[in-house]
């Protein structure tokens, strides 16, 4: 007798469920019930399965297998994305030790290259990345390498940007739109939770407000996608100089690095040699890599790389009006409804 089961697909038009399968159903016809369901073209299908979510081969060698074959379960939950035309991400290896003295070089010849970024809004061939000096050894030698910083662009949506290339390894906006859907999904279905005091608005108006391409992502969105991807999301605080864990509570056993500049967020990644993988997920235990990105947070605040939100100044987009400090332009944005502002 051939069992039965199905699979639930979440993607950014909505959820949809897929029940008419068996153990014998080819990867090819599932791709077929995908296109259908979401109605993106199979070319441009990225799907993810798993806990964390890693990417699905959806290649045409890989038709032909049925769905146990390529891991996927009955009850299995399919991130879905619709992806761009493929392009390269350039890394730099880390190929030797650096000394103190040239990881200093290199980091002060990063920051130049991004504050240029980010005041002519170009996007470099090349991303500029921060190193710290590399951990001897981890517990089971697998990451043995330098910790880098990837500069994402500065375009409101730098969080979800982050945690994509953690999870996908490339940087792009594309998952950003689905991040937002389902974070307001999140808050719309938890009305106690996510109430007035919590999210300085009213739940209703938050979930219109962080679906917008120009909304910053924080503390709340970190915390709902962290539980959504099932992964600990550490933030490197540079300003505080700590290391804030979202997901410590459910214990994880994997866990991405971001860092916090006071207003931007960018990803973390290690080199460990030539030919290997960036790698950008790590296991909990691996207590290396989180030494690192203590290190990396000290360094930074002692060299003051980061913006300190009570004092920065900002200038409204659409009326020009002047604002000194995050309080100052959240209560413009509740008075004017003006949501777009720029540091000075």
């Amino acid at each position: 007798m051939t069992g039965s089961f199905s699979v639930k697909l979440k993607s950014k038009k909505g959820q949809f469920i897929v029940n008419d399968l068996n153990e014998h159903t080819t990867l090819g016809e599932l791709k077929t019930k995908i296109v259908q369901a979401t109605a993106i073209q199979a070319p441009q299908l990225h799907v993810l399965v798993g806990y964390p979510p890693k990417p699905l081969d959806l290649s045409q060698q890989q038709e032909q297998r049925d769905l146990k074959t390529v891991g996927i379960n009955s009850g299995e939950t399919l991130i879905v994305e619709e992806k761009a035309a493929p392009t390269a991400t350039a890394f730099v290896p880390a190929t030797h030790t650096m000394d103190d003295d040239e990881a200093l070089a290199r980091r002060l010849q990063a920051e130049e290259e991004a504050q240029l970024l980010e005041a002519t809004g170009g996007v470099p061939a090349q991303v500029p990345e921060l190193p710290v000096a590399p951990t001897e050894s981890g517990p089971n030698g697998d990451f043995n390498g330098i910790l880098l910083k990837k500069v994402v662009p500065a375009d409101n949506s730098c969080l979800f940007t982050s945690i994509r290339f953690v999870l996908n390894g490339k940087v792009d906006n594309e998952g950003s739109e689905m991040m937002r859907h389902i974070i307001a999904q999140e808050v719309a279905a938890d009305p106690q939770s996510y109430n007035d005091a919590v999210l300085g608005k009213s739940n209703a108006e938050y979930c219109a407000w962080i679906q917008k391409a120009d909304s910053w992502g924080g503390a709340i969105e970190v915390s709902i996608l962290s539980n959504y991807y099932g992964i600990e999301i550490d933030v490197v605080d540079i300003q505080n100089a700590i290391i804030n864990r979202f997901g410590e509570d459910k214990n994880f056993g994997l866990r991405v690095f971001l860092l916090f500049d006071g207003i931007h967020y960018d990803p973390l990644y290690m080199e460990t040699s030539q030919s290997a993988a960036p790698a950008t997920i790590f296991p909990v235990e691996e207590l290396g890599v989180y030494q690192q990105a203590e290190q990396l947070a000290n360094e930074a605040q002692s060299s003051r790389q980061y913006t300190n939100v009570d004092k920065f100044t900002l200038r409204c987009m659409q009326c020009d009006v002047r604002l000194v400090g995050q309080v100052q332009a959240q209560e413009h944005a509740k008075q004017t409804g003006h949501q777009r502002f720029g540091e000075i």
